[in-house]
């Protein structure tokens, strides 16, 4: 059932970014800069959360779930450093994965062809 929760709440995340692609004039990064930004804003009034325990890596893995993260590791570095967290504390939570994101992108890079697009 795990599994099942997490495929719904990831593809209903893709599905509005998908709908918001075909439907809007928004571009992809306009809307990757919302998503993150509805992850963090979410993440400040205590709605995230709950998703995030009901859904797995279906929350966690799309974007927002990426806002989501900044905003968890700011909020408790603030609680540990105070202000000082407010600058350390969402690069410190999230480095983990911006550094597996470079690392497997390095590795892709090597294996894959690069070749002429026309």
């Amino acid at each position: 059932m795990e599994y099942v929760k997490a495929f719904l709440v990831g593809g209903l995340i893709c599905m509005v970014g998908q709908i918001l692609i075909d439907k809007t004039k928004l571009t992809p990064a306009r809307i990757l800069v919302l998503f993150l930004t509805l992850g963090v804003a979410l993440t400040a009034v205590g709605l995230y959360e709950p998703l995030v325990n009901f859904a797995g890596a279906g929350a966690t893995v799309p974007i927002t779930g990426f806002g989501y993260t900044m905003a968890k590791g700011t909020i408790e570095a603030v609680k540990e450093k105070g202000l000082l967290g407010v600058l350390t504390g969402g690069f410190a939570a999230s480095a983990a994965g911006i550094a597996a994101a470079i690392f497997f992108g390095y590795i892709a890079a090597i294996v894959s062809r690069s070749s002429d697009k026309n």
